[in-house]
This record gives C-alpha cells, sequence and structure tokens, in this order.
C-alpha cells in the first residue's frame, strides 16, 4: 500500500539534495549538456519545476498540462534562465507541491496523468519522487544511480517493471538483483529471459539511463524496452 506522507517527505529530501548541488554550480551550468540528449541541464530545471506544478494540477482536479504543446512550450522558454532564477523556480515550485500535498483529501482516489494514464492518487508522490532522482542523475553533475536511497531504487525497479509488464514487444522477463525478484514483458508461455545485475545497474537499463552492458542474460537477448 502507497504511503503518501512517507514519499512526500521523501520528495522534500530529495529535492533538498537536488538543490544543495544546484547551488554548487556555475552560471554557465543551465546551458551546459545533460546526460538526456537535445536537453541541457537548463531544459531539466525548467521540467522539474514545471512538472511539479502539472503535480499540483493533478491532485487538484485540473489537467496536468493544458497540452503537450505547451508543456513542451514552458520547458523551452524556461531552459535559457541565469542559474539564480532556475534555483528559485525549482525551490518555489516543490513547495507549491508540498503544500498541495498537505492539504486533507481522499488519495485513494483515481487521478487522470498525461496522455489519458490514469493512477491513484496515493502514488502521485513517489511519481513526483522518481522524477526528482532520476532527473537529478541525469545532470551529470555528480549524483549517480549507485547514490540514489535503496529503497527508491527497489521501488522503481518494481514501478517499471510492472509499467513494461504485458507489453507486447517485452518478451517474458525475470529481473533480479539476486536478492530479488520482478517479472515483465509478455505473459510467459515458455521460458522467460532472465536479466541479473546490481540494482542501479537493473534501474539504469529499465529506465532507459543505461545500455545494460554490465547485465547478464539467460534464456536470450537483452530485451529492447520501449522508451518511456
Amino acid at each position: 500500500m502507497m504511503d503518501h506522507a512517507h514519499d512526500l517527505a521523501c520528495v522534500r529530501d530529495a529535492t533538498e539534495r537536488l538543490l544543495t548541488a544546484v547551488a554548487e554550480l556555475d552560471n554557465a551550468s543551465p546551458a551546459e549538456p545533460s546526460r538526456l540528449p537535445g536537453w541541457t541541464r537548463g531544459h531539466i530545471f525548467a521540467h522539474l519545476a514545471r512538472n511539479a506544478d502539472a503535480l499540483v494540477n493533478v491532485l487538484e482536479g485540473r489537467p496536468m498540462y493544458t497540452s503537450a504543446e505547451a508543456r513542451d512550450a514552458d520547458i523551452e522558454k524556461d531552459a535559457p534562465r541565469p542559474l539564480d532564477e532556475q534555483r528559485t523556480d525549482l525551490r518555489e515550485s516543490a513547495a507549491r507541491f508540498q503544500e498541495a500535498g498537505a492539504v486533507p483529501a481522499d488519495w485513494s482516489r483515481t487521478v487522470e496523468l498525461r496522455n489519458g494514464v490514469t493512477d491513484s492518487a496515493a502514488r502521485v508522490p513517489f511519481r513526483r519522487w522518481a522524477e526528482v532522482e532520476l532527473h537529478h542523475v541525469d545532470l551529470g553533475i555528480g549524483y549517480e544511480l549507485e547514490d540514489l536511497p535503496a529503497d527508491f531504487t527497489e521501488r522503481e525497479i518494481e514501478f517499471l517493471a510492472q509499467r513494461f509488464s504485458g507489453h507486447s514487444e517485452v518478451p517474458a522477463t525475470r529481473v533480479t538483483d539476486g536478492t530479488r525478484a520482478w517479472s515483465t514483458g509478455r505473459e510467459a508461455s515458455g521460458p522467460e529471459v532472465t536479466v541479473s545485475g546490481t540494482p542501479a545497474d537493473l534501474l539504469g537499463w529499465l529506465a532507459g539511463r543505461r545500455e545494460g552492458a554490465a547485465l547478464e542474460t539467460k534464456g536470450g537477448a537483452l530485451p529492447t524496452l520501449p522508451p518511456l
């Protein structure tokens, strides 16, 4: 069962780690390339700020974004801003998300995200936690997948395995770190492909952050995953 209060606290902690790291950057940093193709670090800063506001919309019963085009335009508009403006926007938008999460509500209700995706309100804080943690890694400023909190990594592996579960393009796959195991892909009608590795490498592969060269596979080649 999702514990939204716990996850909101984790979002706050992850945001503080991010803001502390961003404070150590120089003014040229927003224009420098991130690890995401086509995006500067400024694009990531802008996306994180606008995502916080979008999830406030979700919690308050409004559309997450006006449109996909408006979402992309806001990121492009805000990406070139100076570092101080970026950091202020990150902090203030994060505070708005925390305030929305503190309002008494029915956390079992269903909410709508992008592209018609629905989920329970209780999972929204975890989704925000994933945004902050993974995009902190994407900045390429010294925070790596191995630095992520262990409980977050485990839960995000499970979340992504569930996301690809039943996907017609992904063969039946067993994912394991040697201690825990998750199933994903098509329903097994025969032997599964087994993918083994460290939690960080498994998460990197599932989240599209690593190609999977460090992973071991049995029963077939490493599955190609569709984009998130």
